[in-house]
């Protein structure tokens, strides 16, 4: 039984070096960055998931799954020679200190809306302005994420809307021109092509639309979803109930345990 000692950061790094040793996991030693990568991004999706659940328990081992990856990426580049795990811990100290310059030198900010554009200058100082400010926001970010960051980024620079009503406003008309858009979407595809750029106009509007209202739109889908699942297992428990699988009723009947669905689930769930 190989021993790693206490709980620490210096023990989970060698927990990993066993795994990949000579005698350790032949999974483990199998794996890149690039399959790791996967496993990373799943395991953040879960921690997410954990804390909108304000499940404490599960944030807890969440937490310790993306903290595992995390040091298993970084041993995989140390072990390739790229750097080392010292050099990730002196990079993101570097990072924070300089990019927190009101904190650890005599700037003075007031604000959390002067800190996140004081953020951005130094961002940008950093790495420089290649092409556009926008580069900075990954291609490979989720949809809606993307949008936020994007349009984000743009806000800063003051392209932005003066208020709520306006953006509220413009997400009508992008609306009207969707709908103008959907008439022969079943028989032309050049139509359909047209209606979906503009269902993307809708979609980033109401990203905007969250934006200004103070509400991150990934936050307020995520938990629509956990609601419509929430409300759509009750449907298929009353349909079971009565001996009935839910497919097999009526469009009608299924809007009536919609219904009593919505009517059951507490308030405080939305």
């Amino acid at each position: 039984m190989k021993d790693i000692g206490a709980p620490s950061f210096e023990a989970l790094l060698r927990l990993i070096a066993i795994l990949r040793g000579e005698e350790g996991c032949p999974w483990d030693r199998k794996q890149t960055p690039a399959t790791l990568s996967i496993y990373l991004i799943e395991e953040i999706y879960e921690l997410v998931e954990a804390i909108t659940s304000d499940d404490t328990e599960a944030v807890l081992e969440e937490l310790g799954d993306v903290l595992f990856q995390v040091f298993f990426m970084a041993y995989l580049y140390e072990q390739a020679q790229r750097f080392s795990f010292q050099q990730v811990l002196e990079k993101i100290i570097g990072k924070m200190v300089h990019r927190h310059p009101h904190v650890f030198g005599s700037e003075k900010v007031d604000t959390a809306d002067e800190v996140k554009q004081r953020w951005r200058r130094i961002k940008q100082q950093e790495k420089g302005v290649k092409h556009s400010l926008l580069d900075s926001v990954p291609a490979s970010m989720p949809a809606l994420m993307r949008a936020y960051r994007i349009s984000e980024r743009a806000a800063g620079t003051g392209f932005d809307w003066d208020d709520l009503s306006g953006v509220m406003k413009q997400a009508e008309q992008e609306w009207i021109e969707f709908t103008a858009e959907t008439g022969d979407v079943a028989t032309s595809e050049m139509a359909k092509s047209k209606a979906s750029m503009e269902l993307g106009d809708v979609l980033f509007t109401l990203v905007n639309v969250a934006r200004l209202a103070g509400i991150h739109p990934e936050t307020a889908l995520s938990q629509s979803t956990q609601k419509f699942i929430r409300r759509f297992k009750c449907m298929e428990a009353m349909a079971a109930d009565n001996l009935s699988t839910l497919e097999s009723l009526p469009r009608d009947e299924m809007e009536r345990l919609w219904q009593a669905a919505k009517k059951a689930d507490p308030p405080s769930t939305g």
